[in-house]
């Protein structure tokens, strides 16, 4: 970092210890180079004024001009208001302010003009704003064109670093900085893809001259960001790709082939047969494997992932899966088991539940090498659990494990095993680019033969004696079904249905009926859960009322009903994750997302987004523009990407130019050696330094 932007923000004028310390705390602004990238959050045109005969009830944000003609209070003590009438000549609009207006009320006159800048709302047959943005019109006030405002917290509003005084600090710093803020990419580029310079775009995002100079001020800066997250992906990957050696398979092997040819269970699909390849040469090269394989719920996973476990096993090597739940691992272990039973290889189970006596003897058989295959929760990153040739290590629902928590899979080996990281989570193009920039990705996007479409239907409370009458219909015809809350107790602030509620309303429903019905969540014990469970999959029960914990990790090919209660409060992957728990056999599924009247217009898309669609990765794409990418990879994950401006669901395609840009940079100066690049490495440099080398084990 350039000396005078790593200078501390105490000594920014204007700020001082006290000031500076809340900065920390508050907003994580230490030096003037974190001032400089605290972007401001949205803009308003001071040119342009709305009326107030004119506004609407989808208006965000609006200015108004024009004069107070009356000023009231009413309440007391805690409840006191201010009240001011205003009006631009086409109409009136009431201000009211519910505290700190001692000031406000002492300066207003009914004489002068006021600018007002708030939210309007139509309350009572009448336009108000609450705690509006007013100042008294000076020429200074209309001079002004577009103005930033910036994040802050009530603590900093309250020492005077609102969004009006982190803009004069600003202010104050650029004026400071004229001339000294560094450039830190190199002339051929930004001529090349026309970018504003790095000065420039930092005095524009500030204090924008016009929208398009605001505009090209924020792609510079947005392309600038995720081009050094790409390049800093892509040295991580080429690095990992020339440093690591990984176990080379030199052969198929006898298990490989064995099972291929004589218990396979179906042909694989066309997408199952390239993934495999794609695998296959990975394991060939005698270069470390770090793969991430996609595919959507029932795409055939787990079987690409047993068949790449069994080329390990084939070249004299052990293989692990780690799944996230025991009932994950249970399930994987009950089905690669019996999948595996004609076969002479040795499979274990190890999750927190494994017996002392039980962990001892599948210890001694890792480290003797007598067990192939080793099936597991957390438990297998213990470190008493040691392999004696660990080749393979396969990775279940990956963003259900920390990525220090993976990291301990290497330690097992002197050699680091493969890694092979699955997700039935399907992830938008832009994120596995810049989540999993450095990993290669193989998807499968084919679902096997015979593999109905769910039927997906909205319903809201009025349908609920009907929804009954439906699951009862199907029970009569053989079949189960799932009934799925997002709460396990009712809460005083959420107001949802709840899983105790359903249970015993479901219940009074199916009173007299021979329909058993259980109730499984997350608070169970371990082995009342997986007794619950087993007794549904043994039909021994016909509905389950649970909460999401059934989300994976349940394979009933009867189950064709599945029911999830307040569903909008569900994302959309979420949704679909639960939608993939039916729909696994040869009768028509259903899926019924109940949720209430009055529900927001985010929600509805998402309803309506799971009706139209059954594809994944299409309705992956919709859920990032709904919520963002912290939600759908997990805050621990989206944490680490700490971008200042770029936005992963609305910039994709930046992401891919400056994926493709570092791509070819790096393709012709693989270390940035040349003089041309001299600028980069400096940049990558700073950026590299002191970062843990996680990239190698996502």
């Amino acid at each position: 970092m350039n000396s005078l932007l790593a200078t501390p923000i105490a000594y920014l004028k204007g700020v001082g210890p006290q000031k500076a310390q809340i900065l920390q705390e508050e907003l994580g602004i230490y030096t003037f180079q974190d001032l400089l990238f605290h972007f401001p959050y949205r803009y308003q045109d001071r040119t342009v004024f709305h009326q107030i005969s004119l506004l609407r009830p989808e208006d965000q944000y609006v200015q108004l001009k024009g004069r107070i003609t009356h000023i009231s209070e009413s309440g007391s003590g805690r409840h006191k208001k201010l009240h001011c009438q205003f009006t631009d000549g086409s109409g009136s609009i009431e201000l009211i302010w519910f505290q700190g207006f001692q000031w406000l009320k002492t300066g207003f006159s009914v004489q002068d003009q006021y600018i007002v800048f708030g939210k309007p709302k139509f309350y009572q047959n009448q336009w108000t704003i609450a705690h509006p943005e007013i100042n008294k019109v000076t020429p200074d006030t209309l001079l002004k064109g577009f103005q930033a405002f910036y994040p802050s917290t009530e603590k900093c509003q309250s020492k005077g670093l609102h969004s009006r005084g982190l803009s004069k600090l600003v202010g104050q710093l650029l004026e400071q900085l004229k001339g000294k803020i560094p450039e830190n990419l190199p002339a051929y580029i930004c001529e090349a893809l026309h970018l504003m310079p790095k000065p420039h775009a930092l005095h524009e995002i500030h204090m924008p001259s016009n929208e398009q100079l605001l505009k090209a001020a924020r792609y510079r800066l947005k392309w600038e960001e995720l081009f050094f997250l790409q390049i800093e992906l892509l040295i991580r990957k080429g690095s990992r790709a020339k440093k690591l050696s990984g176990y080379q398979f030199t052969e198929v092997g006898a298990a490989f082939n064995e099972f291929y040819q004589q218990h396979l269970p179906f042909e694989l699909t066309g997408a199952q047969k390239r993934v495999l390849k794609e695998i296959r040469k990975d394991l060939g090269s005698g270069q470390h494997m770090n793969r991430l394989l996609q595919g959507d719920v029932g795409s055939g996973k787990t079987l690409v992932a047993l068949l790449s476990l069994l080329l390990a096993i084939g070249n004299g090597l052990q293989g692990a899966l780690m799944a996230p739940t025991e009932i994950l691992a249970n399930q994987h272990f009950i089905g690669i088991s019996e999948l595996l039973e004609k076969m002479n290889i040795k499979v274990a189970l190890l999750t927190g539940s494994t017996k002392k006596k039980e962990r001892a003897v599948i210890h001694e058989g890792l480290l003797k090498g007598e067990i192939n295959l080793l099936i597991g929760t957390h438990a297998l990153l213990e470190d008493t659990v040691q392999f004696n040739s660990l080749g393979l290590v396969v990775i279940d629902e990956q963003h259900r494990f920390g990525v220090a928590q993976r990291a301990k899979m290497w330690r097992k080996n002197k050699l680091p095993p493969h890694v092979l990281i699955m997700t039935a989570t399907p992830i938008p193009r832009t994120l596995a680019m810049t989540f999993y920039g450095d990993l290669d990705v193989s998807i499968i996007d084919e679902l096997p033969p015979g593999r109905k479409p769910i039927h997906t239907i909205h319903r809201r409370e009025n349908h609920r004696e009907k929804l009954y009458g439906f699951i009862k219909e199907q029970l009569d015809l053989g079949r189960q079904a799932y009934v799925v809350y997002p709460l396990i107790q009712e809460s005083e602030k959420l107001d949802f249905k709840n899983l105790e509620d359903g249970f015993a309303q479901i219940n009074d429903f199916f009173e007299g009926t021979n329909y058993q019905i259980s109730m499984v969540h997350g608070k169970m014990k371990a082995q009342d859960k997986d007794a619950a469970m087993q007794a549904f999959v043994e039909r021994q029960t016909h509905l389950m009322v649970a909460t999401t914990v059934i989300e994976v990790g349940v394979n009933v090919p009867n189950a064709s009903v599945m029911v999830i209660e307040s569903a909008e409060r569900f994302g959309l992957s979420q949704l679909h994750q639960l939608r993939g728990r039916v729909g696994r056999g040869a009768e028509k599924s259903y899926c019924i997302l109940m949720t209430g009247d009055g529900i927001s217009k985010e929600a509805q898309k998402r309803m309506d987004t799971m009706v139209a669609s059954n594809d994944g990765f299409v309705l992956a794409e919709v859920d990032l523009q709904l919520r963002g990418p912290g939600d759908l990879m997990g805050t621990q994950q989206s944490g680490a990407l700490a971008l200042k401006i770029a936005d992963l669901a609305r910039d994709g395609q930046i992401v891919q130019l400056a994926r493709e840009k570092a791509r070819e940079i790096l393709d012709e100066d693989e270390i940035l050696s040349l003089d041309k690049n001299r600028m980069l490495k400096e940049t990558m440099l700073t950026v590299l330094q002191g970062k843990p080398n996680w990239g190698r084990i996502s």
